[in-house]
């Protein structure tokens, strides 16, 4: 044998906090796993280093129980026996924002920052799938390296063709993403276990390191051998130092090391020194395999927590975040603490078994805690803000329609401009029980406040249609930071009106008041044509009788028929993978009378219910359960649907507001069936070779049809906000809130299906684990936005359309004040053609504020950047927010960045 052969042995476990038992189990079972490492450690220095599975949450869960063993932990990460970071984490990266990604890898650099040095791996060891933007993520991060166990198919030693960049001639290869960036990439092309329970006997260890070597040279480019020597959940193996022993006297020729990554990496990278390896580029998602295995129906799988999870990331990131920001700049406190907290609450139901939806029914309920317990922190930091920036708008614009004219603010945390329906709770009057009064003539003066005559205004005195729910006696209370809590009665009214071009994070104020003497109501006319058609100076819906409907484009002429089609479909699968019973023919309401009625007229928006009650099987047949009993594989199951149905109720909502470019589409399922698959379908008829989908800092483009490999007839991808088909001319872009997956049909027609819900039985996997919560029975909704346009989705608008349906509108009760905030405010300006607005929040350590945008172009552009903020200085950054590359502003306040294809780009304003 080749006498520098190396085998890099490296000590490490996979741990998922949660999947095939609770949380808990796994827990007790990490408790025992670290004690014995740590004893292991100190007692024999020929175990060198262990590998902490890239993520620093797995030292909080052990510190929670073994607090007193803090001090032994950092020893050995001080001396770099343990590795950890640089994730807090590990997540599933398609099915989290682009700002969780970052949050993760942020906290997961503070935190183990804090013990020592940072782990630089890119650690993807079981991500399902990896998004093209993951190098330049590394790269910014100081990270030149990803390891990963999906995405790519290896060809092997003789085969030196690595095909048209999905695959890679060998385990080691460049991958590069869409702006160019290139980190070393390793394909665990062996699995990460592949030096698991290495034997110590010598018999044993023979026929282990036999074929062990021999897997790894099949396709390793170096002499440089990597054995990964753990799994899930993998207890320590104690007496590896005596199997390496015993290795070394089986093979002199060969050097067994007891190594770690950085040791391994720099050991590659000699090895290669002059020679080139294959190199792939953008997304890995096992495009190039027969699709059997590439667990993207994960996508689907509870979809319940995918909308959770879509909730409380736009919360925080979104809304907490800038607003929290905005509130500092005028004397508000930016709760950095807080937001860790909600954070790092929320990223505990980010692991790829978590999110994924793909555990048992215990760790799905907890993740509902989490995502409960996170939203309500995020909530408590948007109201502190609100409060302080209500608190600084100047709102004595109105104070000429008297004390009792009520002013509200309404808060636009997206990147753009907006106009759109909003709705706000106010206290019409307040009477305070401190005050004294029994509770019956509380109760009275309220119910006899006057609400008619009042009108709402914006900051010019201009009328505002709206509509004035009145919400009847109510109870409220106040928490003074220096007393006891403040109870009150309140007469609440909601007042729901088009709030017209708000500032890109700013605001705008209005106020509810009693008009001047002879000032004139302003009306306008009604969206309803005819009973069933909505209509709006853009777009036209007309509903079929059948609850389908079309929409024309009006600018454009372009009219997209058949929209709205419920289909369903049996699924033997899994919580894994979707799998159609063989032979099915797929059901839909094309055809099926609808109830249809118009349930909203109003000046500002009009809507429309559609009603289908539809018979479909009520679960798979007998034969389903006795091939999961048996760990049939799904692909190879004969399982039918039952010839026994169930009622399927489906409301669907249509909702096009006055100045919208979009239509909204709400369906709300009551579901009764179990083991079947729901969707709705858009087609496009547009002829198109490839689609462009939203992912992680990217608009990605994919090919409509499979690779020639694939054999699944499904194919289902991933998305984030939207997915858009486009022929240059017209688009369709159809947005969604926490909508993962989605699959662009082969029907001649370029369809787009999303998946609403899908029902399943049992986790999958390695073994039977029935899942009966994953059944999803009881009521669901889904949400999502047409928005058909000219010409592509980022020129004509339409994407930020659909990143602005992701964040929800802030609306708050004011007071009559001045202030330093005025009625019509925004923080920054800027204006690029092809970037998209990330993210906007202040920097813990620096106090600095921080903002970040991508572009969605393979062409650079030019970002302008104008702000009104004392401004000490500009400088760029990265996605650790630690560069400070000195930017030279245009004037005051003013400032170009320019942005390169597809590159994330992070800018800091220092202060004064």
């Amino acid at each position: 044998m080749n006498q520098s052969l190396t085998a890099h042995i490296i000590s490490h476990t996979h741990w998922d906090r949660e999947w095939y038992l609770p949380y808990e189990r796994h827990h007790l079972r990490l408790i025992r796993l670290v004690d014995s490492l740590l004893e292991k450690l100190e007692q024999e220095p020929d175990f060198r280093s262990f590998f902490f599975d890239g993520q620093t949450i797995i030292i909080e869960d052990y510190l929670q129980v073994r607090p007193e063993n803090r001090s032994r932990l950092e020893r050995h990460i001080r001396e770099g026996r343990i590795h950890i970071g640089p994730w807090y984490i590990l997540q599933d990266a398609f099915l989290t924002s682009p700002e969780a990604n970052v949050r993760n890898l942020q906290l997961g650099h503070q935190d183990a920052g804090a013990y020592g040095t940072v782990s630089k791996i890119g650690y993807f060891p079981d991500t399902f799938g990896l998004t093209g933007q993951i190098p330049q993520l590394m790269v910014q991060a100081g990270i030149t390296n990803a390891f990963f166990g999906r995405g790519v198919k290896p060809t092997g030693f003789n085969n030196t063709v690595s095909g048209d960049g999905y695959e890679s001639s060998f385990s080691e290869l460049v991958w590069e993403g869409p702006d160019g960036s290139k980190v070393l990439g390793i394909l665990f092309a062996n699995w990460y276990s592949n030096g698991n329970e290495i034997p110590a006997g010598a018999e044993e260890a023979k026929s282990f390191w036999e074929g062990k070597l021999a897997d790894a040279r099949q396709y390793a480019a170096t002499d440089q051998l990597l054995f990964m020597n753990g799994c899930d959940h993998q207890p320590l193996q104690l007496d590896l130092p005596e199997a390496i022993r015993t290795a070394e006297q089986l093979y002199p020729d060969i050097a067994f090391v007891h190594s770690n990554f950085p040791d391994y990496i720099q050991a590659v990278q000699a090895s290669l020194a002059g020679r080139s390896l294959s190199s792939v580029k953008g997304e890995l998602r096992s495009q190039r395999t027969d699709g059997w295995g590439t667990l993207v129906n994960t996508a689907s799988a509870r979809v319940y927590l995918k909308q959770l999870n879509q909730r409380g990331q736009a919360l925080l990131e979104k809304v907490a975040e800038p607003l929290a920001a905005i509130a500092r700049l005028h004397g508000g406190e930016y709760p950095q603490h807080l937001l860790t907290y909600a954070w790092k609450t929320l990223l505990q139901n980010h692991p790829h078994d978590s999110i994924c939806g793909c555990s048992v029914d215990e760790v799905h309920r907890e993740m509902v805690t989490r995502f409960d317990k996170s939203r309500h922190m995020a909530e408590g930091i948007v109201a502190d803000s609100m409060q302080a920036i209500t608190g600084a708008v100047d709102t004595s614009v109105f104070a000429g329609y008297g004390d009792e004219a009520i002013p509200l603010v309404v808060a636009n945390t997206s990147g753009w401009s907006r106009t759109g329906t909003v709705s706000v709770e106010l206290d019409a009057a307040r009477l305070y029980l401190r005050d004294g009064l029994p509770l019956d003539e509380n109760a009275r003066r309220m119910q006899a406040v006057e609400l008619d005559g009042r009108v709402l205004v914006d900051e010019q005195g201009r009328e505002i249609p709206c509509s004035v729910e009145d919400l009847g006696l109510s109870f409220g209370y106040d928490l003074p930071e220096d007393r006891f809590r403040q109870a009150y009665s309140c007469r609440k009214v909601k007042l729901t009106f088009e709030a017209a071009d708000v500032p890109a994070l700013g605001l705008r104020a209005y106020a509810w008041v009693h008009p001047a003497a002879g000032a004139v109501s302003v009306t306008a006319g009604s969206l309803v044509r005819d009973g069933r058609i909505l209509e709006n100076d853009t777009l036209r819906a007309e509903i079929k009788a059948d609850g389908s409907f079309s929409l024309e484009h009006k600018p454009s002429g372009r009219v997209y028929r058949d929209l709205g089609v419920y289909e369903n479909t049996g699924d033997i699968g899994n919580e894994y993978m979707y799998r159609q019973p063989a032979g099915e023919t797929a059901l839909t309401t094309k055809g099926l009378p609808a109830a249809v009625r118009i349930i909203e007229d109003t000046s500002y928006r009009a809507s429309v219910e559609i009603i289908h009650e539809w018979e479909i099987p009520a679960s798979a047949d007998a034969l389903l359960e006795e091939e999961q009993r048996a760990l049939v594989y799904y692909p190879e199951r004969q399982a039918q649907r039952s010839a026994a149905t169930v009622l399927l109720k489906l409301r669907t909502v249509l909702k096009l507001e006055r100045s919208g470019k979009g239509l909204e589409v709400k369906s709300y399922i009551s579901n009764t069936a179990k083991d079947h698959r729901l969707r709705m379908l858009f087609p496009t008829d547009l002829t198109a070779a490839s689609h462009r989908v939203d992912s992680m800092f990217e608009l990605a483009e994919r090919p409509n049809e499979p690779a020639p490999e694939w054999l699944n007839p499904s194919n289902a991808q991933h998305q984030q906000a939207f997915v858009d088909v486009a022929d240059g001319h017209a688009g369709l872009t159809v947005a969604n809130l926490g909508l993962h997956e989605y699959e662009i049909l082969r029907d001649g027609r370029s369809t787009v299906a999303v998946t609403l819900l899908r029902s399943v039985g049992e986790m999958g996997d390695w073994g039977w684990f029935p899942t009966p919560e994953a059944q999803c029975l009881g009521d669901y909704s889904a949400e999502m936005l047409l928005i058909p346009h000219s010409g592509d989705t980022v020129a004509s608008g339409a994407a930020a359309a659909a990143y602005q349906f992701q964040i929800p509108w802030t609306c708050s009760q004011a007071e009559l004040h001045g202030g330093s905030i005025p009625a019509v405010y925004s923080a920054v300006r800027w204006t690029a053609d092809t970037a998209a607005f990330s993210s906007l929040k202040m920097n813990a350590d620096s106090g600095d504020l921080l903002l970040r945008w991508f572009n969605l172009s393979a062409k650079p552009c030019e970002l302008k950047l104008e702000t009104d903020i004392a401004a000490a200085g500009f400088y760029k950054s990265d996605v650790l927010e630690t560069g400070r590359e000195v930017l030279q502003p245009e004037g005051t306040g003013a400032l170009k960045l320019q942005l390169g294809g597809h590159e994330i780009a992070t800018a800091g304003i220092r202060l004064s």
